[in-house]
């Protein structure tokens, strides 16, 4: 099941619909966005995905509704994770709040895209070899143990190996030109650090969605299913992220539950494939998923109620693309927001 061409149409109406709405009219004007706006544009994200699903189920039956809103919630999840890499580079580079949605705008635009091609190489990887369903299984079981032991690691954005090539081959300006990724100055072609921070965020967004992806392959590997979810998570990415900017930093514990949730799922799409059948159900997946996100921020909240945050938990922990991580409690000196060197 693909979904019929008309379905495919009416989504990407929506999509351009919502990023016209974002881009056009709340956000025409370079400025900050507020917690409490964040919070009603994350909310209204949240419901016109619900309404979506509950399109998916009437339109394509209870099955096809069941797996949107495990993929939706699962990949929703995920994005958490992102936001603790973006709070990570934004602080790194001192990106002014005023700018941070345009970078986010056009990070999920790049997002977009490279999932509709992740999604379709996936898709048809699995249908033409049942055998990498192995593949991605094992993969999603190795990354989740692998993300259980950078849980507590100080990245070093300093030593970026992406930041360090960028700056050797583009000439960068010295500091922020307003919202421009690019400048021209005595005729020569300039980037801005701006321009390096959105080429971080998209950099995070590839490397994360070789994750996330085969998370949702697992649950189905229907095309329409698999992208729709995925994008309606994305769209929300960016209100997420200033709704939970400010506290994301007391989720002590939610990278664990992340972890966690890519192993069972690798598991979930092993053990199907090995005994040829829905051993472990859609909706097994969907409520350890819940279970173990709502119990983590939690157990997050209770930890860090009522008392200043440790020294440790300051800044969020885990491991950027591209950088090493230095193990808990043996990190490097807090370093003051870094700049991009004036070329010559």
């Amino acid at each position: 099941m693909g979904g019929d061409i008309w379905l495919w149409v009416a989504f990407a109406v929506l999509v351009v619909g919502l990023l016209v709405l974002d881009l056009g009219v709340l956000h025409r004007e370079v400025r900050a966005i507020g917690v409490g706006e964040a919070l009603w544009l994350s909310l209204g994200y949240i419901i016109l995905a619900l309404l979506f699903a509950a399109g998916v189920y009437w339109f394509l039956g209870r099955q096809a509704g069941v797996e949107f809103l495990t993929g939706y919630f699962i990949e929703k999840s995920l994005s958490i994770d992102n936001i603790f890499v973006f709070v990570l580079i934004f602080s790194n580079f001192g990106v002014p709040a005023a700018y941070q949605h345009r970078v986010l705008f056009w990070g999920v635009l790049g997002a977009l895209a490279l999932r509709a091609v992740l999604v379709f190489a996936g898709v048809q990887l699995l249908h033409a070899f049942a055998w990498m369903t192995l593949v991605f299984g094992a993969f999603l079981i190795i990354t989740g143990i692998r993300m259980l032991f950078a849980a507590e690691g100080t990245p070093d954005l300093q030593n970026n190996t992406v930041l360090k090539l960028l700056r050797r081959r583009l000439p960068v300006t010295e500091d922020y030109e307003g919202t421009h990724f690019l400048v021209r100055r005595n005729g020569a072609l300039y980037v801005t650090p701006l321009f390096l921070v959105l080429v971080m965020v998209e950099f995070t967004d590839l490397v994360f969605a070789v994750d996330s992806i085969p998370a949702i392959l697992a649950i189905t590997q229907d095309p329409f299913i698999v992208y729709t979810s995925n994008v309606m998570a994305i769209l929300g990415l960016r209100a997420l992220y200033f709704a939970l900017a400010g506290i994301v930093k007391r989720f002590v514990y939610l990278k664990y539950a992340l972890s966690l949730i890519l192993v069972l799922v690798g598991i979930k799409m092993t053990v199907n494939h090995l005994y040829g059948g829905k051993v472990i159900p859609t909706e097994a997946a969907l409520l350890a998923t819940a279970v173990l996100i709502v119990g983590a921020i939690g157990l997050s909240l209770l930890r860090t109620r009522g008392r200043e945050l440790a020294d440790e938990v300051r800044m969020p922990t885990g491991w950027v693309p591209g950088s090493r991580s230095h193990p808990y409690g043996k990190r490097r000196p807090r370093q003051t927001p870094e700049r991009a060197p004036q070329s010559s």
